[in-house]
């Protein structure tokens, strides 16, 4: 799961392993950096970069059911998706009602029971672990932010590649044009509550291209849908 602005058995019919280690927010750093966002949806919550810019995380949008973005997300799968850093799920339950096999993936405890009780299938994985049908899913989801996992986004596309079928696609939220690019460590603060620091990167529309081509990707399409931006990336 991701800031907003500044100021089981599925998928293509394998059944999902659950990852060894079960820490980290979505990537190795041993980190549950948005547990208790997800645990506690009133309140303050604030993504906080180690330049000093803080993020006011949406934690209601991610309780929510799925908006007109996450609709025009949602409207260009058509096959098995894979939504990676799924937190409460809104988006893997809005594929599953579409009629699509959707598997969300996190290694956060409460993301995945929240993403089952929408009746929607998660399995408590860290996305650079074995996933179910590798090399297999039409569509890897990257929404909310979730360019930033890891710290590293052009490592993260290369997951993602891994993961892909070789027609499929990858969708990503970035942000707005004139934005930029940033790379660095970050934390959460809740409350009076400031959580363990992680490595978070962020991308706009225009910063998205180096990472991709790093990791074999080309950016196909970049579009606007309620004022937020997305990029469909495909192998190039």
């Amino acid at each position: 799961m991701s800031a907003g602005p500044a100021s089981a058995t599925t998928g293509p019919g394998l059944r999902a392993r659950q990852s060894p280690t079960g820490t980290g927010p979505a990537s190795a750093t041993g980190v549950d950096a948005f547990g208790i966002a997800l645990r506690e949806r009133v309140g303050s919550h604030w993504l906080v970069q180690a330049d000093g810019v803080r993020r006011r995380l949406p934690v209601e949008r991610w309780h929510g059911p799925a908006e007109a973005a996450t609709a025009a997300v949602v409207a260009r799968c058509h096959g098995p998706a894979l939504d990676l850093g799924c937190g409460p799920g809104r988006l893997t339950a809005a594929l599953a009602r579409a009629g699509l096999a959707a598997l969300g993936v996190d290694v956060c405890p409460r993301a995945v029971a929240l993403t089952r009780a929408r009746g929607a299938v998660a399995v408590r994985a860290d996305l650079f672990d074995p996933l179910p049908a590798e090399g297999r899913w039409r569509h890897v989801v990257l929404l909310d932010g979730n360019i930033g996992i890891g710290g590293d986004p052009a490592r993260l596309l290369r997951r993602c590649r891994e993961l892909l079928h070789p027609d499929g696609t990858v969708l990503v939220e970035v942000d707005p044009p004139g934005s930029g690019a940033w790379q660095g460590r970050a934390h959460v603060v809740s409350g009076r509550r400031r959580g363990p620091s992680f490595g978070w990167a962020r991308l706009d529309t225009r910063a998205v291209h180096g990472p991709a081509t790093a990791a074999g990707l080309s950016v196909r399409d970049l579009r606007s849908a309620g004022g937020r931006w997305f990029a469909e990336l495909a192998v190039a």
